[in-house]
C-alpha cells in the first residue's frame, strides 16, 4: 500500500509540473514569436531485485514522472503592425541575438534603434547580422536614420543603401532547444546554421503559436489528474491512520 502511496505522489508531482508548463504556455498567448511547450511523461519501476510482472505490480510501483518538455515548432501567424522595424519570419529559422548570457535565438522580430543606432530586441539585445556583411568584433547592425527597408532574405537599406543584414539561422532536425522563459531559445554551441531560404516580412510579427483552445482543454485534464491523485493520497493517508491507531494497537 505504500508503494501506491508513493505511485500517487510522483503522478501529483507531475501533475504539478505538467500544470506549470500549460499555464505558462496560457500566459504567453499573446506573445509574439512565442513557442509553446509540449510535456512527455515517461514510466519508472520503482522495485528492489528482480520481480515477476503482474498486475498488481505494475499498479503498486509504476511511478509516472515528468520525462521533459520540448518545443512546439508550429509557426505562428504573421500578423502585420505596419512598423518599419517589426519582422516576422515567413518560415523556419530564428534570429540570432547576443544576450549577457551568450547568444540565444528567438522568433520574435519586435526590434528597434538604440541611442547607440544600432538594431536591438525590446529588452535592449543586440540583434545580429550576417558576419560577411557586419562589424566582425562586435556582430550588430548599426543603422543611421533614414526610412528603413528590409529584404526578404535579411537585407537592410536605409535611404536606399545597404545598411547590413540580420542574420538567421536554423537547426537540424533533433537539435535540443531549450525555452529560457518568454521568446529566447538555447542551443547547443555550434548547432546553428545559416538559413537556406529566409523568407523575412517587414512591418509584421509572427503570433504566438499557442492555440486558447487547446491548452485550456490541456489545462482543465491537467488539473482534474492532480486532483484525482490528491483523493488517492488523501484515502491512503486515512488509511495508514486507522492501521496506525487500530491495528498496531493490537500488536
Amino acid at each position: 500500500m505504500d508503494s501506491g502511496f508513493y505511485a500517487a505522489c510522483a503522478g501529483l508531482r507531475a501533475q504539478s509540473q505538467a500544470l506549470e508548463v500549460a499555464g505558462h504556455n496560457l500566459a504567453n498567448l499573446n506573445t509574439a514569436g512565442f513557442r509553446g511547450q509540449q510535456t512527455t511523461f515517461q514510466s519508472l519501476m520503482a522495485v528492489s531485485g528482480p520481480t515477476v510482472p503482474n498486475v498488481l505490480n505494475l499498479a503498486t510501483n509504476n511511478f509516472g514522472v515528468l520525462e521533459g518538455t520540448h518545443l512546439d515548432m508550429t509557426a505562428g501567424n504573421l500578423q502585420a503592425t505596419g512598423n518599419p522595424l517589426d519582422v516576422g519570419i515567413g518560415g523556419s529559422g530564428f534570429f540570432s541575438i547576443l544576450t549577457a548570457r551568450g547568444i540565444r535565438y528567438t522568433r520574435n522580430g519586435s526590434f528597434q534603434v538604440s541611442s547607440g543606432g544600432q538594431l536591438v530586441t525590446a529588452a535592449g539585445d543586440l540583434v545580429l547580422g550576417d558576419p560577411a556583411l557586419e562589424d566582425k568584433d562586435k556582430g550588430g547592425i548599426s543603422l543611421p536614420a533614414g526610412d528603413v527597408s528590409i529584404a526578404s532574405d535579411g537585407t537592410i537599406s536605409v535611404n536606399g543603401a545597404v545598411a547590413g543584414s540580420i542574420q538567421l539561422v536554423e537547426f537540424a532536425a533533433g537539435t535540443k532547444l531549450t525555452s529560457e522563459g518568454g521568446t529566447l531559445i538555447a542551443a547547443p554551441e555550434g548547432s546553428a546554421k545559416p538559413a537556406q531560404q529566409p523568407a523575412l516580412k517587414q512591418g509584421a510579427l509572427e503570433a504566438s503559436n499557442v492555440n486558447s483552445i487547446t491548452s485550456v482543454v490541456t489545462l482543465i485534464g491537467v488539473e482534474r489528474q492532480a486532483e484525482m491523485l490528491q483523493r488517492a493520497m488523501s484515502l491512503f493517508d486515512t488509511e495508514f491512520n486507522h492501521i496506525a491507531s487500530s491495528e498496531l494497537a493490537k500488536v
